[in-house]
């Protein structure tokens, strides 16, 4: 079996490349491109293999995703393939040394954006279901394949869009198409995100009478933020081997030169474990907040609104779908290990909306994600693809 997974993989692989080429030359950074260059096509792709698919809205009707549905001839779970079709903005051109859309073949890597994240996946999965659909009266259950084209603004509209929709069977697990060889992502750190405002008397900044501005208010509450008593690293041997993080991670305020300015607003980022929750992190930021207000008092008590909030989430490694992914791969001699990732992804969203599990990376090799001269490896393409195809054939109870 292993022999024959591997042959099919390399026999595709020209064409899982010759797809994602397209795909990376639809530019569909988040929340600046249009999507429809990029989703026209996959439906082009999917149609002419006959693969049921649609589209899927948000409730404005804008476009945020794509769903392939795979029936199985035989009842069972779902389970889901996952990967984004919008990417990350290409930052400064000049600094790339091939055009952010080249999509081109070197040196055994495929270049652009989105290469990495997640393009070269989103062929790879569509590749699966058409694998999958010509034998779908074998299968238990069904496979979801989820093209979401709204993750890189941090809305994840695809996903949710997903979710929401009465017509599409709820997965009892999904696979996350990140890159990297080497891991089997397992689990991430969540989220709590909150915009401070903080407030100061206005007034000439060359006025005899002194005043605190708020952009000085705020790099009090910045460092009082960076030097914040956290938990320290766990134990070795705990579950969750991550700690906390408070990061500022914009700040804006002010303008001209002679104005002092009366507000500024801030964008604080706790990354979170179970050992040091939501709860944690907004009580840890309104303490720092009532001290600036206490030792540098404004004409406004500093405001906190928070913007989204995500829990952590951790598989064992013997849990589905993780299992069947780790066992695939090394039912094919590759050697791979469950990490819990310092990032957060969209399983914490599945896992705090609707607790369903979700393994967030195994693919190929990359460099440059999310910055500059973004491309991914090729040589072991072959062997992703047999892995993935592997863990769903063990999923739907077809091997």
């Amino acid at each position: 079996m292993r022999e024959d997974l591997v042959a099919l993989a390399a026999q595709q692989s020209a064409s899982v490349i010759g797809l994602a080429q397209e795909l990376i030359r639809r530019p569909s950074r988040g929340g600046i491109d249009d999507y429809t260059p990029v989703l026209t096509v996959l439906e082009g792709w999917l149609s002419g293999r006959a693969l049921p698919h649609r589209r899927l809205y948000d409730v404005a009707r804008q476009p945020v995703g794509l769903l392939v549905e795979i029936a199985g001839g035989r009842p069972g779970p779902w389970w889901t393939l996952d990967a984004c079709l919008d990417t990350a903005s290409f930052g400064d051109e000049s600094a790339w040394s091939f055009p952010p859309t080249s999509g081109a073949v070197r040196d055994g890597w495929i270049l652009g954006r989105g290469s990495a994240d997640s393009k070269l996946a989103a062929s790879v999965f569509c590749h699966i279901a058409a694998d999958m659909w010509a034998r779908s009266g074998t299968l238990r259950g069904g496979l979801a394949v989820l093209l979401d084209v709204d993750e890189h603004t941090g809305g994840f509209g695809g996903a949710r869009a997903y979710l929401a929709d009465p017509d599409a069977a709820r997965p009892a697990g999904v696979m996350i198409g990140y890159p990297g060889m080497d891991e089997v992502v397992v689990g991430g750190r969540g989220l709590w995100r909150a915009t401070i405002s903080v407030h100061a008397p206005s007034g000439h900044s060359g006025s005899s009478r002194s005043a605190i501005s708020a952009i000085s208010r705020a790099a009090r509450l910045v460092h009082l933020l960076d030097t914040a008593d956290l938990p320290g690293p766990p134990q070795p041997g705990a579950d969750f081997l991550l700690p906390p993080k408070v990061s500022v991670t914009a700040i804006r305020g002010g303008q001209g030169f002679s104005v002092v300015a009366d507000r500024c607003d801030l964008n604080v980022d706790v990354r979170t474990t179970p050992a040091f929750d939501a709860s944690d992190a907004e009580t840890l930021v309104r303490k720092a907040a009532a001290e600036l207000d206490a030792e540098l008092p404004g004409p406004a008590p500093t405001r906190i609104e928070t913007i989204a909030c995500w829990p952590p989430f951790q598989l064992r490694p013997d849990e589905q779908p993780a299992a069947a992914l780790i066992s695939a791969a090394r039912s094919l001699g590759i050697s791979v290990r469950a990490k819990t990732a310092g990032p957060s992804n969209i399983g914490n969203l599945l896992a705090g909306e609707d607790g369903i599990p979700a393994t967030a990376g195994f693919g190929v090799p990359y460099e440059g994600l999310h910055g500059i001269d973004e491309r991914a490896h090729l040589a072991e393409l072959p062997q992703v693809y047999a892995v993935y195809h592997q863990a769903v054939l063990d999923l739907l109870g077809a091997s």
